[in-house]
């Protein structure tokens, strides 16, 4: 099957997952999604995804392993340290200025996995504000869809090993050690609130001031990342952070958020709010300098009107024109006196064209009223091409105190117009091939995006793997020094033997063979070690015991004994006394014959020269 076609039995067992637990995996990259269920079924050895959902009907427990295997949980104190140190020497700081002294900061770890990166952001924002102010003001949320992740990270016990980023600085400051265990301080644990949160389904937590959310979007497809970050957006306030992960860009998303530092994936909100307007009161100053004040502030509005670069006329809500500037006395021949006249009587309201009926429109609808390209025609001159735009003046968005009318010179602009038109569809052809192009490489960008997410989901399976196989060689290596350990115990026993000790397996060749029979029969264990026994060259008589030795082949057969003349390595006649007796479950791989022998001659000898001085 093609790896971007669908796997119904995959799909099947996915609804299933839905269905009788609740996880929601539709919205995961398909191809690490089914790599991590494929190598749960490997270690369990079974090959089919119908087996595999049979098999979880039979044993419930298994769903707690497989949602493990799915939810990568690798993480760890001050991960990326550069983009850390980022956010505690400016996100941090920027965060505690915008607030007053009381006023709580919250802030939400989501995919926290065991905790540690929740406990990172503890220890930053105490540092920067103290523990006694954290623990009155901070809080912050920590979740995971991963129950037993949280069960972890709620106990706040690491290893050694998993403390081994946290900079030694922060060690004794931050844990306290018991058990050979390191224990997050209690008191600012409080400040840290865990629970189960699914980012896809689950709303999120609202009015923060810093949203981390490392390496988690990564495993969404493109479409379910939008829609996170969408909620991300909402959940931050006006000037709140988003700190990510290394492998996670937001391509296009921009407008939602922008970077702050893009190398340590630390980004704002992007506020699209209406602009307001503010009002500013100048001060009274004393009654004797009232009217010179007054007198003033006339000549400066009439100044700064007249250096207006646009034709502008005031006209009050009577009608009667208020002010004009001097673009506007040039351009429709006023003066000074045609000021305090009503607009009607003069030829401006109706040439170049009509302004009453525009004005009253301004005013019904409370709004600025427009045309564009109006012609007019002055006495032996060019045609000229006027914007008119009437704005509606108001006292507190009640009282019409009037308009202003603006005319805008656009004659230069509109000789352009032809020539814009015949190159218009030049630049159509170029907009359409630069779209194309822009299109091509955002979806290059996002295939690249894609790909080093990818990678980088493989590169924590990874890390995941190489932490099991350091436990597996750890416990490989103790058992290693607890072997070399029995064998050394076991070697020692062997040499104090006072018998010669030959073992040999179900097919007659010697497996032991220690220091007292190399003394006796000459051959050292390397020389006879894997060769059978009766191949042996030695003063030894074999050939008589194999029948007692076949027959002791049965663990059910007692240990039977046997005296026969024999030579030692010496060449010296010896009477040597065997024992024959089984070992291990007959049949087997691990059973055989062990042979203990005894020089007993120098015995008889001194028994017998008793016996005479008797």
């Amino acid at each position: 099957m093609e790896k971007d076609q669908p796997n119904p039995q995959f799909e099947a067992l996915l609804k299933y997952l839905q269905r009788t637990r609740g996880f929601d995996f539709s919205g995961y990259k398909p191809s690490s999604l089914l790599r991590r269920v494929e190598r749960r079924m490997q270690q369990i050895a079974l090959a089919s995804f119908e087996d595999y959902m049979d098999y979880l009907e039979v044993h419930p427990e298994e769903f707690a392993q497989l949602f493990n295997t799915i939810l990568i949980n690798v993480t760890e104190f001050f991960r990326d340290l550069p983009a850390w140190e980022f956010l505690q020497s400016e996100v941090i700081p920027h965060i505690l200025e915008l607030k007053e002294a009381d006023e709580p900061i919250r802030i939400w770890s989501a995919g926290c996995a065991s905790g540690q990166e929740a406990y990172t952001l503890a220890i930053g924002f105490a540092e920067a504000m103290g523990a006694d102010a954290f623990r009155e003001r901070v809080k912050i949320y920590a979740t995971d869809a991963d129950e037993e992740a949280l069960m972890q990270a709620r106990i706040a016990s690491y290893t050694e090993k998993e403390i081994q980023s946290v900079p030694e600085i922060y060690l004794p400051k931050y844990f306290e050690q018991s058990n050979g265990r390191y224990i997050f301080r209690n008191d600012l644990r409080r400040s840290v609130i865990f629970g189960r949160r699914d980012l896809v389904q689950d709303a999120p937590i609202s009015r923060l001031d810093l949203l981390v959310c490392r390496n988690t979007l990564m495993y969404f497809n493109s479409e379910t990342q939008l829609r996170i970050l969408a909620r991300l957006h909402f959940a931050l306030n006006e000037y709140g952070y988003l700190f990510l992960g290394r492998a996670e860009m937001m391509m296009s998303r921009s407008n939602l958020f922008e970077p702050v530092n893009l190398k340590a994936r630390v980004f704002s909100k992007t506020n699209h709010g209406n602009l307001r307007e503010r009002l500013l009161e100048m001060a009274q100053v004393g009654d004797s300098d009232a009217g010179n004040q007054l007198a003033r502030q006339i000549r400066i509005r009439e100044a700064a009107i007249d250096a207006a670069p646009v034709a502008q006329l005031v006209v009050a809500s009577n009608g009667s024109l208020m002010l004009v500037n001097e673009r506007a006395r040039t351009m429709f021949n006023l003066s000074i006196k045609d000021i305090g006249r009503p607009l009607q009587d003069l030829e401006s309201s109706y040439r170049p064209i009509e302004l009453r009926s525009l004005i009253e429109q301004a005013y019904a609808e409370r709004r600025a009223v427009g045309l564009n390209d109006i012609q007019r025609n002055p006495p032996g001159g060019e045609s000229q091409f006027y914007d008119l735009q009437i704005v509606p003046l108001s006292h507190n968005a009640d009282t019409a105190l009037g308009v202003i009318i603006s005319f805008i010179d656009v004659t230069s602009s509109h000789r352009l117009q032809e020539e814009l038109r015949r190159t218009a569809q030049d630049l159509e052809t170029a907009y359409e091939e630069l779209q194309s192009a822009n299109e091509e490489l955002e979806t290059t960008n996002e295939e690249l995006q894609s790909a080093n997410e990818e990678l980088e989901t493989m590169n924590e399976e990874l890390q995941s793997a190489n932490e099991e196989l350091h436990t597996v060689n750890s416990e490989l290596r103790e058992r290693t020094d607890e072997y070399n350990q029995l064998n050394s115990w076991l070697e020692s026993v062997l040499r104090v033997q006072p018998f010669a000790l030959i073992v040999i397996d179900r097919n007659l060749n010697v497996l032991l063979w220690n220091h007292r029979a190399e003394d006796m029969w000459g051959l050292r264990p390397d020389e006879v070690k894997g060769k059978s026994l009766f191949g042996l060259d030695i003063g030894l008589p074999v050939s008589e015991l194999r029948a007692p030795i076949l027959t002791s082949m049965d663990p059910q057969v007692q240990a039977s004994t046997f005296t026969i003349d024999a030579m030692n390595r010496r060449g010296r006649s010896i009477k040597c006394r065997v024992n024959i007796s089984p070992f291990g479950q007959g049949g087997t791989l691990n059973s055989g014959v062990v042979l203990l022998m005894e020089d007993i001659t120098e015995r008889q000898d001194q028994t017998q020269s008793h016996a005479l001085n008797s």
